[in-house]
């Protein structure tokens, strides 16, 4: 269990998208925005329904944490007054989840926080499942 401050809980649990940055077995990194929630415990990420290019179990990013499980998540906030500038970097493992029940209550949480996806058809689509193992993070105040 990641130990964070209130605020930095807050931040992790509420942020609207976060970058996920994976790395194939040779090292070569990858990094998208994804939305995610967070449980306390773990990070999820649906793999849904907006377009794509291949099959979901063939994106890019499956196929890192596949042959590296290792992962980070950055989520930040920019403002104009650098003083409101923070980040949250937290390293884990991931895992890809097609366990129903899994899937299930990462949905429920993901439907919960982002109302775009109460309407699109994720049921029985499979998870990412982040381990957090360490974070670390800055604030401008």
């Amino acid at each position: 269990m990641l130990d964070l401050t209130p605020e930095q809980t807050s931040r992790l649990s509420n942020a609207p998208v976060g970058h996920l940055a994976t790395a194939d077995a040779s090292g070569r990194p990858h990094v998208i925005p994804v939305c995610f929630a967070y449980d306390g415990e773990y990070l999820y990420s649906v793999l849904d329904a907006k377009p794509k290019r291949s099959s979901l179990t063939g994106l890019r990013r499956v196929r890192n944490i596949l042959e590296n499980p290792q992962v980070s998540l950055v989520i930040d906030h920019y403002d104009e007054d650098w003083s409101q500038l923070w980040y949250l970097l937290v390293h884990g493992r991931a895992e890809l989840i097609e366990v129903a029940e899994t899937t299930d209550r990462a949905i429920a949480l993901l439907r919960s926080k982002y109302p775009q996806y109460r309407r699109m058809p994720v049921d029985g689509n499979p998870v990412i499942r982040i381990t957090p193992e360490r974070a670390t993070g800055w604030a401008g105040s």
